[in-house]
């Protein structure tokens, strides 16, 4: 199923049609949201920051969420902190970090998100705090690793307000700025928290009654006293009523819960106060005497929003399960994530009795994750069993069993209990020999060795499934493994000492399997294999496809190749060169007389001559696509960090698919 997915994709892509216009999020919903803003003159307009660079905006208080822009050039930058100025509703500050380093970036629309510039003094900067001056609002403080930086002239330039090198003024995570005075300005970093009266002439740590080695995670400044100061850290939540001088921790959130990344007051009701912790959100309505957990312990906070018009509003965004909305002040919450998903599919299958049916793997999603299951549009968490493990690959049989490759072995949902259930490794051994007859003993006739049968749960990496009807199997890091009862059990394991592969193909009797640098082929079923040696500028395999005519292909870094076949130990490695990049071509799928390549910059390649020419097709640029399903008359594009995508109705009747 999985090897024709992406093809549908390419006919799609080949009609003229306008990508974000035409497409719309499916889901299903969810996954890492960051940060949370509304517009000050129109507070019904939210922005929410994602995990991957995305932002995404709401126009009824966070009910129904669209794409709304992508900041920074890869995928990887965690958008922190979103501020809007009161003053011009059009112009909107963005931070973020990077997740695979020490980069980031800071972002400024004037136009209310349809372009978005970089100013140089922050370009590439890991920013993780922003801050704006209620009394002016020209002014701004952004926190990054390598110090605290201000602008007086709404993010236009900036300069440095803490001593360059020094070795306790950086690592910056936090920061707020009196709503009277804009010289007054506080500042957490990854030690402690600090405190400036002069605008960053002069720094003092305001340390006193706060745990040593505390990550400051949030500060916030009581909007009737500001002298009332809330610091959270990972030792707990410290109140200090003297502009920072002394500190006393704040007791009632249990120990295990002490990492609280975001305080929020309610503006209206100064003694109410929200703590997002890592264990839950916690709410005080006393000024901080006692503290309750106001949703499950497994919720991760990563911001809080308070409808400035209504205290009953509280909106929430975590990790993995996404943003969840209350209207009654906490007592309650519910999922808020129509139309936003930042969720890594990493498999779609079609159902096979109901054409409204989809299934989706998803990765990194934990409780929140596992795998989906959409009926009519409307997504089902179907989880139950997988113990919170990333889905590698889905794969569903001729017979409609439904089989999940995770971190953690097979599993197969069983459909009457509505869960999923741990497939097993079946293991032939020989008991051991009998003792050796002793001196004076007598003899003993050894009755013939019987072969033993011994089951368990297979516990290791399983990457990707080929369900052939005859025979099943699947890439691991033990190996090679096979099932002939549909997945009851399984056997198999190395070839030639190689254990870890990554990518599996079969057709009848044929299967091709590929590690990081070698490819083998079986033409019995995966009773004897033989290698394949690729040619020596071959460095990294991706993935290994075999056509309805038994033609291998072979996706790599230096491109895509082609075996042609003499007999069945007898072969030539031919690179395909007509009209394909000579790099990183990732994959190679046929669905009918078609074949695509996926290349890593974002492209595919069609061919209809079975790879003798090729054509060049642009995926919508808002999205990274790795695939597409075609379902009775519908088309569902599936991309990397957002979910699937459906096609408008009036576009598939463009493409000729309908």
């Amino acid at each position: 199923m999985k090897h024709w997915i992406a093809l549908v994709c390419v006919l799609l892509l080949l009609a003229p049609v306008s990508a974000l216009a035409q497409w719309r999020s499916l889901g299903p919903y969810g996954g890492n949201a960051r940060a949370l803003a509304s517009n000050p003159t129109y507070p019904d307009h939210v922005l929410l920051g994602s995990g991957d660079g995305t932002l995404f905006e709401s126009l009824d208080g966070g009910r129904r969420w669209s794409y709304f822009a992508h900041l920074g050039s890869g995928d990887d930058l965690m958008l922190e902190d979103i501020v809007l100025d009161p003053a011009h509703s059009s112009t909107i500050y963005v931070g973020g970090w990077s997740l695979s380093g020490t980069g980031g970036g800071f972002f400024v629309s004037r136009d209310g998100g349809r372009s978005w510039s970089e100013p140089v003094a922050l370009r590439g900067k890991s920013i993780q705090a922003l801050a704006l001056a209620n009394s002016d609002p020209r002014i701004l403080i952004a926190g990054a690793l390598d110090g605290l930086y201000r602008s007086t002239d709404s993010g236009e330039s900036w300069e440095r307000i803490t001593p360059v090198g020094d070795p306790d003024l950086r690592n910056f995570e936090s920061v707020a700025v009196d709503p009277r005075d804009p010289k007054i300005i506080y500042a957490g970093t990854w030690h402690l928290p600090w405190k400036t009266t002069d605008g960053g002439a002069t720094w003092s740590s305001i340390r006193q009654g706060v745990i040593d080695d505390s990550d400051v995670f949030s500060i916030t400044l009581d909007r009737t006293n500001p002298e009332t100061v809330f610091a959270s850290a990972c030792s707990g939540i410290y109140k200090s009523e003297d502009g920072g001088l002394l500190f006393h921790k704040i007791e009632g959130i249990p120990g295990t819960a002490r990492r609280t990344r975001v305080l929020r007051q309610d503006q209206h009701n100064p003694q109410t106060v929200y703590a997002g912790t890592t264990e839950g959100l916690f709410k005080t309505t006393d000024g901080g005497k006692t503290f309750q957990r106001i949703t499950p312990a497994n919720f991760i906070l990563n911001d809080i929003l308070l409808d400035p018009r209504n205290s009953g509003r509280v909106l929430i965004a975590t990790d993995r399960g996404g943003v969840f909305a209350s209207d009654d002040a906490g007592v309650t919450f519910h999922s808020a994530n129509d139309g936003f998903s930042q969720r890594q599919i990493t498999g779609v299958v079609a159902g096979r009795n109901d054409p409204s049916d989809l299934y989706a793997g998803v990765l990194n999603d934990k409780e929140f994750g596992g795998v989906f299951h959409a009926h009519d549009g409307v997504w089902t968490q179907m989880s139950a069993g997988l113990g919170g493990l990333d889905v590698f690959d889905l794969a569903l049989s001729r017979r409609g069993q439904l089989v999940a490759a995770t971190n953690r072995g097979f599993f197969l949902f069983d459909t009457g209990g509505r869960r999923w259930q741990p497939s097993r490794i079946s293991t032939t051994t020989k008991p051991p020999p009998a003792p050796p007859r002793g001196k004076g003993r007598k003899a003993v006739t050894p009755k013939p060795p019987r072969a033993l049968i011994t089951r368990s749960i297979f516990a290791g990496h399983v990457r990707a499934l080929a369900l052939a009807n005859r025979r099943w199997y699947a890439a691991t890091d033990a190996g090679i493994l096979h099932s002939d009862n549909e997945g009851m059990s399984w056997s198999g394991g190395p070839i030639e000492e190689e254990k870890s592969f990554f990518s599996v193909a079969a057709h009848d009797q044929m299967v091709v399997v590929a590690s990081v640098s070698g490819v083998w082929v079986s033409a019995n079923y995966a009773q004897h294999w033989l290698r394949q040696p690729l040619p020596p500028e071959v460095t990294r395999v991706y993935s290994v496809t075999i056509t309805h005519d038994d033609a291998v292909w072979v996706s790599t870094r230096e491109g895509a190749f082609h075996w042609i076949r003499k007999s069945f130990d007898e072969g030539e490695w031919e690179h395909e060169s007509n009209g394909l990049p000579a790099r990183e071509v990732t994959s190679i799928r046929e669905q009918g007389d078609l074949l695509l390549a996926a290349v890593a910059a974002n492209t595919v390649y069609v061919s209809r001559d079975q790879g003798q020419s090729w054509k060049v097709v642009a995926p919508p640029s808002a999205f990274e696509v790795t695939g597409a399903v075609m379902q009775g008359d519908a088309l569902y594009m599936i991309s990397r960090h957002h979910g699937v995508l459906a096609l408008e109705p009036d576009a598939l009747a463009i493409t000729g698919l309908q």
